[in-house]
């Protein structure tokens, strides 16, 4: 029996009778439960996709490219000779040194502890934050010395960028002070700032930074000439083969870390939900394709008559197996191409008119999605291995459906 009656057989029995039959129902009911789950996983994993990329995209803001900073301590030297030879090497496009830590600022009457940055006039070339800086977008180390903020700290201090008499008081610990207690007053040392641009780039980092020029930093931590980190912007495809040559060049005392290095926890994190959610997804599936068992099962009690014919034509026990092994993968494929494309379709309608919106105040009016080539295969093959799991108990039922005592003819 040629393989083209194998896949007519199947074909027949996927279109069913045309009645009250349960077999069709249930097949039905089947494919239905396998689409839902196959458009959910596309969902989820576009939203997932998006959100991911999302967070990238803010986190590059105060994330380099690359990143040098030593394995133990704050701070270390590094000359512009250093800094040349960095510069020099292939695929490095900008470098600048950066100095901070944590200091308690003081405005209006009230006070907040937070990380103070001090940058270079070359930082914004490093890390783009001008695009989400409403004011003035550089900062100066003439008088008055200014200073750039997050919004939230802006709104907890009560600070006003349009106003030329607002101010920040930035004090940190005098670590060269001996004795404190002989002279109080010497135990910190202060820096006034006038805030001139307020950036708004995430709940995280606005309530976490001040920007200010790199000198006046150094100074009020009394480390000239000193960075707490090297920051550095590359061509993409260039990142590790730079992270390679810095790390044999500054020895196992300094860190290089690429973006995923700097932050590893959460890129970690944002894809361990999004696989632990597909898990739940791919158990549901499971779950639901125990209607095609029923169904396929109850398929082989129906086409007894069909069995018995077929073996008296010549059909063979494993050509049997074959068309109600086929008919199960026919039943899934149906049901999970079809969900597949339901849930390309949502996704591309929440691309093109973001419909499911956020609540509240959030960066993006709309939920973002990103659809991959990849996701899509990975759901495709999740669907043909339970088709293939499921069908194998109703097809070895039909093998023993077949009658020993009828010969071939």
């Amino acid at each position: 029996m040629d393989r083209r009656l194998i896949w007519q057989l199947a074909f027949r029995y996927l279109r069913g009778k045309r009645s009250a039959n349960a077999v069709p129902i249930l097949s039905r009911v089947s494919m239905v439960a396998i689409g839902v789950s196959s458009a959910a996983m596309i969902v989820i994993f576009s939203v997932f996709n998006g959100l991911e990329s999302l967070a990238k995209e803010r986190y590059k803001v105060f994330y380099p490219d690359v990143k040098i900073s030593l394995s133990r301590g704050k701070f270390f030297a590094m000359s512009k000779a250093g800094t040349d030879s960095v510069k020099h090497i292939e695929g490095v496009i900008n470098v600048t040194g950066v100095i901070e830590d944590n200091v308690l600022v003081i405005s209006n009457n009230q006070q907040i502890a937070l990380t103070l940055k001090g940058i270079a006039d070359n930082y914004f070339d490093v890390n783009d934050v001008r695009q989400y800086i409403v004011g003035e977008k550089k900062v100066s180390a003439g008088i008055p010395y200014t200073a750039i903020a997050g919004a939230r700290i802006s709104s907890q201090l009560g600070v006003d960028v349009s106003n030329a008499f607002s101010s920040i008081d930035l004090y940190y610990l005098n670590t060269k002070m001996t004795n404190p207690v002989n002279d109080p007053t010497e135990a910190y040392r202060s820096l006034k700032v006038r805030p001139v641009g307020i950036y708004s780039v995430d709940e995280e980092f606005d309530g976490k930074y001040i920007l200010a020029p790199l000198s006046l930093v150094q100074e009020l931590f009394q480390e000239p000439d000193h960075y707490s980190s090297v920051e550095i912007s590359a061509e993409p495809d260039a990142v590790p083969g730079i992270k390679k040559q810095l790390q044999q060049m500054l020895g196992s005392g300094y860190k290089v870390q690429n973006r995923f290095e700097q932050n590893s926890t959460m890129y970690t994190v944002m894809s361990g939900e999004k696989w632990a959610v597909e898990a739940i997804l791919l158990l549901v599936m499971i779950i639901a394709t125990f209607n095609m068992v029923g169904a396929l099962s109850m398929l082989v009690m129906e086409k007894q008559k069909d069995i018995a014919i077929l073996q008296v034509m010549g059909a063979q026990p494993g050509t049997i197996r074959k068309i109600f092994f086929l008919e199960g993968v026919l039943w899934s494929l149906i049901g999970g191409v079809s969900g597949i494309l339901f849930g390309v379709l949502l996704c591309f309608i929440q691309q093109r008119f973001g419909i499911v919106k956020f609540g509240g105040n959030f960066l993006v009016d709309a939920y973002p999605v990103e659809m991959k080539l990849g996701d899509i295969s990975v759901v495709l093959c999740m669907i043909i291995s339970v088709g293939l799991l499921v069908s194998w108990y109703p097809a070895m039922k039909a093998t023993r459906a077949v009658d020993p005592t009828l010969k071939s003819a």
